[in-house]
Parts: C-alpha cells; structure tokens; sequence
C-alpha cells in the first residue's frame, strides 16, 4: 500500500503551524501585536488529533506498539534534554553571574529567577518526565509547554483503539456522546473535569470523525455549506461573547472550551474539505517534516526557546513584523537542525538498548 503523502503533507504544515504559534506566544510576548498571536491559532493541535484519526486502525497489538516505541522515544529525548539542561547551568554558573542567570530564567518565568541556582541534579524532575508529569525544563521552557499534547495523545490513542477494535459499529453513538460530554462541560463550566481528563471529550470527537473519514471525500456540493456553518459559528460567537473574546481565544484552549472549539472548525474543515481531493504525488520538504513530526516537535520546542536570545537585543532595532518573520524562519531552519540531531540520538539510543537486551540476554 503506497503511503499517502497528504497526510505526510497536512502534518508537515501543522508542525510548521505549531513552530509559528510558539514563536508568537514564547518570544513573541515580547514584540508580536495580540492579534496575530491569536491568529496563529487558526492551524492548531486539533489537526493532529483529526490526522491520527484517519490513521488509526483497530489493531490492538500494532497500536501499542506503536505507543510504546513512541514513549521510548520520548523517554531517550527528556534524558537527553535533561543532561542539556543541568549543564547549561552549570555552564552558566562557571561563565556568568548568578545575577545574570537569575534575569535571564526571569524571562521564562522560571522558578530559578528569585532563587539560587542548585548544582546538583534534580533527578526526581527527570523522573516526573518519564511519568509524563511535565515540570519546567527551565533552560528549554516551550519543551514542556509543549508536552501537553503528548499526554492526551497516549489517551485519545488508547481508547480509540479500543472502540475502533471492541465496538466498530457504535462509533457514531461514541461520537454522539463526546458532543454530548463537550456541550455540558462547556454550558456548566463546574463540571468540567480538571487535568487532562477535561481534553479527552473534545479531541475524542476529532479523532473519532477523523477516523469515520478514512478513504473518503466529501461531496463538492457540501463544501459550501460546511464553510457557511463555520462562518455562521463565528459570527454567533462574536455576538454571544463579544468582539473581546477574539483576545481570549488562547485562554480558552486549556481545557478547549467554545470559543476555541468554534476557532478550531475552519481548519478541521479545510483539512476534511482537502483529504481525498488534493493530491501530493511528491516529496517535499513539507512532507519531510510530516513523516519526522514527532522529532520536530520535540525540536521546536528546543530551538523557539533559543530564539529567545535574539529577540531580546533585535527586538528595539527593526518593526515587529520583519522581526516575526526572521525569528519565525530562524526557528524552522533550527528546529530542522535539532529534529535531524534528535532523529540520530534516537537511533543511537535504540543502539545502545539493544546491545544491552543482547548482554542481559546471555
């Protein structure tokens, strides 16, 4: 079965989506205008959870697979970020002041930034990680920002299987209760489950209809309609919570609440609108980053905490706009540079398990 290049293709201009939304919202805060922050947020996280959806499939043992490879991936790159991180303090301890290093993880809002700086390593942080408790990686803080999504990934996947495997016939009624679950949460507020259990009935629905999608395309003659509800959506929202929720919108998104749902629809859509209808028959640069999504987003979040550095001395020297946009294709040239660097690391760590399953083997 040949692989099909556009989901290689929607995941590719995600990831480059995310790098753009975390260049806004990180570093951004500082110079970027609030509008496009919010706008950023047009192509979001919700066209992952729709993409693994139209991947997914009912084999049980595949998928678990799948998911444990993915946490050993994981676990190999928080190791390594780990070790970066605790020599960075080190390093800056050796080489600048502690005042210097106490304004700098100031910026990140870090918890270093009124106290001292320790020179052991905090293992049990690198612990918490491996349990997917996400602490800050103070050097690396969009790293762990980040991480969120991983989470409710191991979730959505597990118990999409189980339906796609146990209960094949009943996903529409699954479907039908995850609305149902994301109306009352969002219409009374006070049930909404606190953590990651309040995602789950949001991104269920997406990944759900995602997989209904599989292989299918919808009919020209619907397009217009679909496009005219999301229009009709927007326009009720604006209206029922006014034009300030338009700076909001990034608020409503932990745990995703109306407005941000209504905002996620056009993209969702588009993605729908284009499966099955655009074809990429090539290679691209963009379908690269599609196939290698997980080590960019591990990396993005590595390099739009470096752009850090050069906002703060660029940010008085040129308009906001010209600044965006050389932060943003700084940030994509080093998050390609990293996830190359993380995709050999992580083959060099597979390396160095096997060798050691072959010596415990003996």
């Amino acid at each position: 079965m040949n692989r099909d290049l556009y989901i290689d293709f929607a995941k590719g201009l995600a990831t480059l989506s995310i790098i753009f939304i975390h260049t806004a919202f990180w570093s951004g805060q500082f110079y970027i205008i609030p509008e496009i922050r919010v706008f950023s947020l047009v192509f979001d996280v919700a066209l992952f959870y729709a993409l693994s959806g139209i991947t997914s499939g009912s084999n049980i043992e595949k998928t678990l697979y799948r998911l444990l490879k993915l946490q050993i991936t994981y676990m190999i790159f928080v190791t390594l970020l780990f070790f970066l991180d605790y020599f960075f303090k080190i390093f800056g301890l050796t080489f600048f002041s502690l005042e210097w290093l106490q304004s700098f993880y100031s910026t990140f809002g870090s918890k270093y930034a009124a106290t001292s700086i320790s020179t052991a390593p905090q293992w049990q942080n690198l612990g918490n990680w491996y349990l997917h408790e996400y602490s800050n990686a103070d050097t690396f803080p969009v790293v762990m920002g980040s991480f969120w999504y991983l989470k409710v990934y191991f979730i959505l996947t597990v118990f999409g299987v189980l339906l796609l495997r146990f209960f094949p016939k009943h996903v529409n009624w699954f479907i039908g209760i995850c609305v149902a679950l994301t109306l009352i949460f969002n219409i009374f507020p006070e049930m909404y489950p606190s953590g990651q259990v309040g995602y789950v009935a949001f991104y269920m629905t997406v990944f759900l209809i995602g997989n209904r999608m599989r292989g299918k395309k919808i009919p020209t003659k619907i397009i217009p309609v679909l496009y005219g509800l999301v229009a009709a959506a927007l326009a009720w929202m604006f209206w029922y919570y006014g034009n300030e929720i338009f700076s909001k919108i990034n608020k409503q998104k932990f745990p995703p609440q109306t407005p941000y749902i209504i905002w996620s629809l056009f993209s969702l859509t588009t993605l729908f609108v284009f499966y099955n209808r655009l074809k990429i028959t090539k290679e691209s640069f963009v379908t690269y980053i599609g196939k290698n999504a997980i080590f960019f987003y591990f990396g993005q979040g590595i390099s739009s905490s470096l752009v850090y550095f050069l906002v703060v001395p660029m940010k008085e020297l040129m308009p906001w706009w010209i600044l965006m946009v050389i932060i943003y294709i700084i940030n994509v040239l080093l998050a390609f540079i990293i996830a190359s660097g993380l995709k050999k690391f992580d083959a060099f760590g597979w390396k160095i398990l096997e060798f050691l399953r072959k010596k415990t083997a003996q």
